[in-house]
């Protein structure tokens, strides 16, 4: 869960907890819930009056005016028009949780300027945001949601470059339950996003129009400690200002960031894209389908980050790519890789250690919990399958690195390699050196690793390689290079 939206719904919830379950809808109420929704704000947003609270019949109507937010800001630096109040409702439950709805909207445009006086003008256009949700003010999240969009488009324009992106439709669902632990929340999302267009261009950038059918996702992650979570966040911003603590709140911290490891007990995210498709200048790149993928999970002393990359029915047009070229290009690949053994329960106990209450306290907290995070600084890659297809070749790599953190020379390696119908990409490669005599090397080369090969029970060719430490090398058991 992103940082902002855990921010927001934090103060959300120190607003809905300050108002009784199950009440009278009434003034008292209200007035109760707009002094927790600005606890945090800075004065002159309260006194502007960026958020209030009116009494709505069974349920209270919560108006955020974005307009009186902006008033103390130099409309020279930072301008915008055509903000309106957004609304949402929140309707006490008998259960004790709280019923969020809203149906807003947004046309703005306006203008940035930074330091350096460089300009950015923007717009940013959502036609419907519709939502509904139960929230949980013991969390300070929500339990279960479902978020609507429709007609999304942004961009944004400088003297060098030009962006603009577009969605026609999106859809989120959350849903969520207790972990196998108590005061822990394991929570799952899903949801699609359909005619995803992004352009790109600019004085030194040729144009780049990046589109998608459709973008499908799920996400899950269990066991996250949310009140802690939502706890941290709080204590940041009351202390955004300070640069140390004092050993009061220094205590206060640690002690809720206890509380919160291991912050989760695993994670797992998909992202499908269909007919993924990049044109330019130099030509279009298309993916029927494309998959990205990433998780977490392990005991906290040795978990494991997973990210796989996949895509299917691969074509390029492009004339940078020769005739002669085109059968080398992967119609099918797909890349997969993890960070093995990292512990994140000896990083947690050495942040722990940190001194907050001192300013350099961070000097050298920082390579520390690194070490402590990669097991003293040792790393571990896996690559579980690295694979390519074409019509001239179908490989696959698969193996493990053992490194430090520390050194880009003190590793060692194991991988295999699988090759189907090898013969036919070395034919492949031959037929083209007949008109670029520099691959016939490569034609050899690949010749002599074919005299190495082992060949599996399905006929495709294997190798075995081992890199050690010292430096040495073998394939399929057999000295390659010796030790450094």
């Amino acid at each position: 869960m992103r940082l902002n939206i855990i921010t927001a719904t934090s103060v959300l919830a120190l607003g809905l907890a300050s108002t009784a379950y199950a009440v009278d809808i009434n003034q008292d109420g209200a007035k109760a819930i707009q002094q927790g929704l600005t606890r945090l704000l800075p004065p002159e947003a309260v006194r502007d009056g960026f958020v209030t609270v009116n009494p709505a019949g069974t349920r209270y109507e919560i108006i955020y005016d974005f307009a009186r937010l902006l008033n103390s800001i130099d409309p020279a630096s930072f301008a915008i028009s055509g903000l309106t109040p957004w609304s949402m409702f929140a309707t006490p439950q008998d259960s004790g949780l709280w019923k969020i709805d809203g149906d807003n909207s947004l046309d703005v445009s306006g203008h940035v300027k930074a330091a350096d006086q460089s300009k950015t003008d923007f717009t940013y256009v959502i036609e419907s945001l519709v939502y509904s949700g139960v929230f949980d003010t013991t969390i300070r999240y929500f339990r279960s949601g479902d978020f609507t969009t429709k007609g999304v488009r942004f961009s944004s324009k400088t003297d060098a470059e030009e962006v603009s992106a577009s969605v026609d439709h999106s859809q989120y669902k959350l849903t969520s339950s207790n972990g196998a632990t108590a005061g822990r929340t394991n929570f799952a999302a899903s949801g699609r996003a359909t005619a995803f267009v992004e352009r790109i261009s600019g004085k030194q950038v040729p144009p780049v129009e990046i589109r998608a059918d459709t973008i499908d996702f799920a996400a899950a992650v269990n066991g996250l400690p949310a009140k802690e979570i939502s706890d941290i966040v709080v204590f940041a911003l009351e202390h955004a200002e300070d640069k140390t603590l004092r050993p009061a709140e220094s205590e206060k911290l640690k002690a809720t960031l206890r509380d919160a490891f291991p912050l989760l007990t695993s994670l797992s995210e998909t992202i499908d894209l269909s007919n993924f498709t990049v044109s330019s200048e130099a030509g279009s790149g298309v993916a029927k389908e494309l998959t990205y993928e990433v998780s977490i999970d392990g005991p906290s002393n040795a978990m494991r980050l997973g990210v796989g990359l996949a895509a299917q029915q691969v074509s390029f047009d492009s004339p940078l790519v020769p005739a002669g070229y085109s059968a080398f290009v992967p119609e099918a690949m797909q890349v997969q890789f993890a960070v093995a053994n990292l512990d994140f329960a000896a990083f947690g106990e050495e942040f722990m250690k940190v001194d907050l209450t001192r300013s350099n306290a961070s000097d050298d907290a920082g390579q520390k919990a690194a070490e402590a995070l990669f097991n003293g600084g040792d790393l571990v890659i896996d690559f579980p399958k690295i694979s390519a297809v074409s019509s001239v070749y179908d490989a696959e790599v698969s193996g493990n690195i053992h490194g430090r953190i520390d050194s880009a020379k003190d590793y060692s390696m194991d991988a295999s390699i699988l090759a189907r119908d090898f013969d036919k990409t070395i034919a492949a490669v031959q037929d083209l050196a007949k008109t670029n005599p520099d691959l016939n090397h490569v034609s050899f080369g690949l010749m002599m690793a074919k005299g190495f090969a082992k060949t599996e029970p399905d006929g495709r060719q294997r190798w075995d390689i081992n890199v050690a430490r010292s430096g040495a090398v073998t394939v399929n058991g057999q000295v390659i290079k010796g030790a450094d």
